[in-house]
């Protein structure tokens, strides 16, 4: 049976040329699967429902998955209808069925098509998306589609790639024999332990995925509410009709001396007066130049001028400055900082000191070697200082650890620690994608994870030592930003999990 419709083309899986006779087993499967989709192409199924629904909840999520900006390759494109959906400018689609890139053309002339099967040529240009719709249960060999999609990623760029849950296949043979299902030449069957050996053969890492649909009908409501609600709740995921896997190259790469990233470490600093000069001297050089900027926030104390003494008297080797925040929290200071900012990467460093400056190279090196995109500290993994952290702050963390976990498909330990680590280009992003979340986080912390989440950044977590202050005193307000954390998780929930 089949898996994939009229939609995915699977071309790929039949790349032999038309007048060549089949000789083996595997010539004529892909003989099969191509005649399979020219007759899908050309006809509509007799129940076309439970097909239409799938495609409708799939080009929704590939719409919201998708940066706007990106340049997206679909591979297997077939009639074009997916790729025709998303609303990015520079689309291209390929195959190696003729007969069906003319009907695409004729479809959608705003989207460029091209002739050709990634399993027999690679594909010269690079994308910032690879879409494959299902087509790895119809290809004759899916480690060599997964390494050709690949290798056509731009350095930052993505694969979507769906496949259908392994636990569907005697339901769809079922439906096969019934009538209602177009029966299709054998197809491959993967569990998630097979797709993850592929990915690893392929340097291929899963940065989150999706299971989506519980219902393949609407069932008079019913199915649209499984398929929001139930198909997300832990247990039941496994029962979901497919999956969205989105996943990034894995690589590691190092510049050293001027061609290193820079640097810009942002210090917000609210009634920190006595820890200026300590984060100054205990700040280190990384990259080729590394600036602190202070970000001084209405204090009570004389924190702005102890900043003005201790720039006045700086002789290097970092660049220091220092602006006076006009709005309010931490979130305003750290917009306002990276604003300033001239570095390659941009780091947060709590003016508390609580999480030590030393550490920072460790982060500046899992964000410049690409181990990760966006990388932060979780406080949660050594024994902390007695009365760095109260119990009833640490009980909430580790709730709201698993809460933000579930919530983003991403392992989150602590989404409050301070030291925050990303490239500057990614954070432009997240500005520029800003409004889908709205103005919602006094923090800070949860504008970038989300954020990140929403771009399908690499998300990492570093463990570090968390020190008692040495200075002033904590600026959490524990059952007031407990509230807030809890609305935070109803927008994660409203914009990430339950769409």
């Amino acid at each position: 049976m089949s898996p994939p419709d009229e939609h995915t083309s699977g071309a790929s899986a039949a790349s032999l040329a038309p007048e060549r006779k089949p000789k083996s087993r595997s010539d004529e499967l892909a003989s099969a699967w191509r005649e399979y989709f020219r007759k899908l192409a050309l006809a509509s199924p007799r129940h076309p429902a439970a097909r239409d629904h799938m495609n409708l909840d799939l080009r929704e999520a590939l719409r919201r998955l998708i940066p706007p900006d990106a340049r997206v390759l679909e591979v297997g494109c077939g009639r074009g209808d997916l790729l025709a959906a998303l609303p990015q400018a520079d689309r291209t689609g390929l195959d190696c069925l003729a007969e069906i890139l003319e009907e695409a053309r004729a479809r959608h002339p705003e989207v460029c098509f091209q002739e050709g099967d990634i399993l027999s040529a690679p594909v010269e240009r690079r994308y910032d998306a690879v879409v494959c719709d299902r087509l790895c249960h119809s290809v004759l060999d899916i480690r060599l589609l997964l390494r050709r999609m690949h290798d056509c990623l731009n350095e930052d760029g993505r694969i979507y790639l769906t496949t259908f849950n392994v636990f569907w296949e005697i339901p769809s043979r079922l439906a096969e024999k019934a009538g209602w299902k177009v029966p299709s030449p054998t197809a491959n069957w993967l569990s998630e332990s097979d797709f993850q050996t592929l990915f690893d053969l392929c340097d291929l890492e899963v940065v989150r995925f999706e299971d989506r649909m519980m219902s393949p009908l609407l069932l008079g409501g019913l199915g649209a509410l499984a398929n929001k609600y139930l198909v997300k709740a832990p247990a039941l995921s496994r029962t979901a009709l497919y999956r969205i896997y989105v996943l990034r190259p894995r690589q590691s790469s190092r510049r050293e001396g001027r061609d290193a990233p820079s640097v810009s470490v942002v210090v917000p600093a609210r009634n920190e007066a006595g820890n200026i000069e300590a984060a100054v001297a205990r700040t280190p050089v990384m990259g080729s130049s590394t600036e602190l900027i202070f970000v001084e926030g209405n204090s009570k104390d004389d924190t702005w001028d102890t900043i003005q003494r201790v720039i006045g008297r700086y002789q290097g080797p970092l660049s220091l400055s220092a602006y006076k925040q006009t709005g309010k929290g931490k979130g305003d200071a750290v917009r306002l900082g990276f604003q300033k900012a001239k570095g390659d990467i941009l780091m947060i460093l709590d003016a508390d000191l609580t999480v030590p400056p030393e550490d920072l190279p460790v982060f500046y090196q899992a964000v410049s070697e690409r181990r990760a995109d966006f990388v932060q500290g979780t406080r949660l993994v050594y024994p902390m200082d007695p009365g760095a952290m109260r119990f009833f702050n640490k009980l909430g963390n580790i709730g709201f650890s698993v809460l933000f976990s579930y919530l983003l498909q991403q392992p989150i330990k602590d989404t409050l620690c301070g030291t925050k680590v990303l490239w500057r280009r990614d954070y432009e992003r997240i500005a520029a994608n800003r409004a889908y979340f709205g103005d919602f986080d006094p923090f800070g912390d949860f504008d970038l994870i989300f954020g990140a989440a929403r771009l399908n950044l690499k998300i990492g977590e570093i463990p570090v030592r968390y020190r008692d202050r040495v200075y002033g005193e904590t600026n959490i307000e524990r059952w007031k930003h407990g509230w807030l954390l809890l609305k935070m998780s109803a927008v994660a929930a409203r914009k990430i999990k339950f769409v």
